[in-house]
C-alpha cells in the first residue's frame, strides 16, 4: 500500500498529482525513508502551488484546516499567510493541517531548515502581484524561490548536499520550471500570468494577444524554441550533479533530468506549438533520455 492510499482527505487528493509530474516524486526503487520524507516534501510543495494557483480542492477544507474563515477562503494571500504560519509551527510547536504534521518528522530527522519552504511560499505570494517577466534574469530571479528550494530539500532529505551540489541542481530546477513554464503558455494565460520575458517576447515580436490564440505562429515557436534551448542549456549545466553521487539517489536524479530533456523532446516534436495544450513526454522517450544520462553520454 502506498503513502497516497493511506493517507486521509485532503492529503490523498494533493499526493496523487505527483503522478502527473514532468519528473519522478519519489520511485519505488528508493528507501522507503526516503520516499516518505520525499512525498512529505512534496506534499507542502503541491499543497503551496495549489494555493498560489486557486487549485484546491472544492469545499473549503484546507482553509478550516489552516484556522482560516470562510469569509477569506478564497483570498490567497490570507491562505499563504496562514500556511506560511503553520510552517513555523513545524519548526515550533505543532501544526494545523495534516500534510505539514507529516513534515514534520522529515524536518527533524533530516535537520531541514525553513528556508526552502520559506522560498515556495514567497513564490507563491509573488504570483498574487506579479504577473509579467521583464526580463530573463528577473524569471530566473523567480525561480530561486519556485523552483531551486526543491533541488535543495532533496539534497537535504537524502544527506547529500554540498555547495558545488546546491549550484549544479539549481541549474536543472531552474531548467525544469522553465519548461513547465513553457508547457503550459496557455494554461498560465487563462490565470493573467505570462512567464515569457517580456524582452525576448519583443525580441521575437510576439504580442499578448498572440499567446491567445488556438495555434501558435512562426513567431511564437520561434520564441518557444529559443527559450527551449535556454531550459536544454541549464539541464547539461547541470546534468554532472548525477555523476557526483552513487546508488538510487544517481537513479532519482537521472530521472529528473530525463524528465526535463523528455519534456523539451515533447515540445520540440510538436513543433514548438505549445498553445493547443501542453506537450507530455512518452515514457520510452523519459527512458531513453536516463539511458543516455546513466551511461554518462549527455
Amino acid at each position: 500500500m502506498t503513502a497516497t492510499e493511506t493517507a486521509p482527505e485532503p492529503e490523498r487528493a494533493t499526493l496523487d498529482k505527483a503522478a502527473s509530474e514532468n519528473f519522478p516524486v519519489a520511485p519505488f526503487f528508493l528507501p522507503r525513508a526516503w520516499r516518505d520524507d520525499l512525498m512529505a516534501v512534496y506534499g507542502f510543495a503541491r499543497l503551496v502551488d495549489d494555493i498560489g494557483d486557486g487549485d484546491l480542492a472544492p469545499g473549503g477544507a484546507d482553509a478550516r484546516l489552516l484556522g482560516v474563515s470562510a469569509a477569506d477562503a478564497e483570498d490567497r494571500l490570507v491562505l499563504l499567510d496562514a500556511f506560511e504560519a503553520d510552517l513555523r509551527r513545524v519548526f515550533e510547536g505543532t501544526p494545523l493541517h495534516p500534510l505539514l504534521r507529516r513534515l514534520q518528522p522529515t524536518v527533524r530527522r533530516r535537520g531541514l531548515t525553513p528556508e526552502p519552504f520559506l522560498g515556495l511560499i514567497a513564490a507563491n505570494r509573488q504570483d498574487q502581484l506579479v504577473t509579467r517577466y521583464e526580463s530573463y534574469d528577473d524569471l530566473l530571479a523567480y525561480c530561486e524561490l519556485s523552483a531551486n528550494p526543491v533541488g535543495r530539500l532533496v539534497l537535504g532529505v537524502t544527506g547529500t548536499s554540498t555547495p558545488e551540489r546546491v549550484r549544479l541542481s539549481d541549474a536543472i530546477c531552474t531548467a525544469l520550471q522553465i519548461v513547465e513554464h513553457l508547457q503550459d503558455v496557455t494554461e498560465d494565460l487563462g490565470r493573467d500570468r505570462i512567464y515569457l520575458p517580456a524582452e525576448d517576447m519583443k525580441r521575437f515580436h510576439v504580442q499578448e494577444a498572440d499567446l491567445g490564440e488556438k495555434t501558435g505562429g512562426a513567431s511564437v515557436r520561434a520564441l518557444v524554441a529559443y527559450e527551449a534551448q535556454r531550459a536544454r542549456d541549464l539541464l547539461n549545466e547541470g546534468a554532472p550533479l548525477v555523476g557526483s553521487v552513487h546508488g538510487r539517489l544517481k537513479l532519482l536524479l537521472a530521472g529528473f533530468v530525463a524528465g526535463g530533456r523528455a519534456a523539451i523532446h515533447a515540445i520540440a516534436a510538436a513543433e514548438y506549438d505549445v498553445l493547443p495544450g501542453p506537450p507530455k513526454p512518452g515514457k520510452v522517450q523519459l527512458l531513453r533520455e536516463a539511458g543516455v544520462i546513466l551511461r554518462g553520454e549527455g
